[in-house]
C-alpha cells in the first residue's frame, strides 16, 4: 500500500468507454492509466490549482490523482521534499492496489510535481509510459538560461524567506492578491496545503537527471502558458523563468512543446490541455 493518498477516477463504464471487443471478439487491452502529481497550494483533485479539469479524460482510462505528503488526504510531513515525492510516485506505480498494471502509467506533473515526476521516471523508467510536464519548476536544468540564472542567483544569494509568524492565510493572500490575482477561499484544506508549501524543500536544490531521462527515450510533452494575461510582477518573476525552463527541457529531452494562453494551462485552458494529452497518449 502506497504511503500517499490516490484519488481514482474511472468513468469508462458510465460513458461506454470501457474495453471494446476486437474483431476476434476478445476484449481489447485497456488503455494505460495516467498518474498526476500536483504543484504547491493544492492537491490532486482540486478544482482551483489541481487537476479537476482533467476529469473528462477518465472516460477512456483510469486517472490516478496523487496527493503529495502534507496535501489533500495524504499524511502530514515535517518538510515536503521532491526526492521523497519521487519515491512515493515509484511506490504508487509499483503498487498493485493502485491498479497501474503491467507496463506502468503515463505521468503528468505540474510545477514542483513535474520535478518529482522527472526524478521518479529516471529511477524507474520501466514503470513510465510517457512524461507530460506542465510548467515544470526544473530551474536547475535550465540554469544556463539568463533569466533562470538570475532567478537562481537571487534565491541562492539570500532572497528573503518567509518571515517568522506569517500564517498560512497571510502567505496565501500575499501569494495571490499581493500579485494581482484572486485569492481562493481559505478553507482548512487549502490552508493545510499552503502550510506544507511554506516548508517545502527549495526546488532549486533539485538535481534533475536529464541524461537518464533522455536515455530512457520516453515520449515527452511539455505544456507552458503564454503568460500574456498574467499580472506583470507575476509574469516577470515567475512566468519568464518558467517559460525558459519549458523551452530548455523540451530541447534537452527531445520533447514537444505546447503553448496555451494564460498562466495555469490545465485549469484556465483544460479543453486544450486535455485534447493534447489525449493525442499524446494515443
Amino acid at each position: 500500500m502506497a504511503a500517499v493518498h490516490v484519488t481514482v477516477w474511472d468513468d469508462r463504464d458510465r460513458v461506454g468507454g470501457g474495453r471494446a471487443p476486437t474483431a476476434s471478439g476478445a476484449p481489447a487491452v485497456a488503455a494505460a492509466p495516467a498518474l498526476f502529481i500536483h504543484n504547491i497550494f493544492t492537491w490532486g483533485s482540486d478544482s482551483t490549482y489541481g487537476f479537476a479539469g482533467q476529469r473528462p479524460l477518465a472516460d477512456s482510462r483510469r486517472l490516478l490523482m496523487t496527493d503529495r505528503r502534507g496535501y489533500g488526504d495524504s499524511p502530514d510531513t515535517p518538510r515536503s521534499d521532491f526526492d521523497v515525492d519521487a519515491e512515493d510516485i515509484v511506490e504508487v506505480l509499483g503498487d498493485g492496489a493502485s491498479a497501474v498494471g503491467l507496463g506502468g502509467a503515463h505521468l503528468v506533473g505540474h510545477g514542483n510535481g513535474a520535478v518529482a515526476a522527472l526524478i521518479a521516471a529516471a529511477r524507474r523508467p520501466d514503470l513510465v509510459r510517457s512524461l507530460a510536464l506542465i510548467q515544470p519548476s526544473a530551474f536547475t536544468a535550465a540554469a544556463h538560461h539568463p533569466v533562470v540564472a538570475d532567478l537562481l542567483d537571487r534565491v541562492r544569494d539570500g532572497a528573503p524567506g518567509i518571515p517568522d509568524g506569517v500564517t498560512p492565510e497571510q502567505y496565501l493572500r500575499a501569494s495571490t492578491e499581493g500579485l494581482g490575482m484572486a485569492m481562493p477561499e481559505p478553507t482548512s484544506r487549502r490552508l493545510r496545503a499552503v502550510a506544507t508549501s511554506m516548508r517545502e524543500r527549495p526546488i532549486w536544490e533539485a538535481e534533475i537527471p536529464l541524461e537518464v531521462v533522455r536515455g530512457a527515450a520516453l515520449p515527452i510533452l511539455v505544456i507552458c502558458g503564454t503568460w500574456e494575461r498574467a499580472p506583470a510582477t507575476y509574469r516577470e518573476h515567475v512566468g519568464l523563468p518558467l517559460m525558459a525552463v519549458a523551452e530548455s527541457l523540451t530541447e534537452s529531452l527531445g520533447g514537444r512543446l505546447l503553448r496555451v494562453p494564460g498562466y495555469y494551462p490545465h485549469t484556465q485552458e483544460p479543453a486544450a490541455v486535455n485534447a493534447a494529452l489525449r493525442e499524446f497518449w494515443g
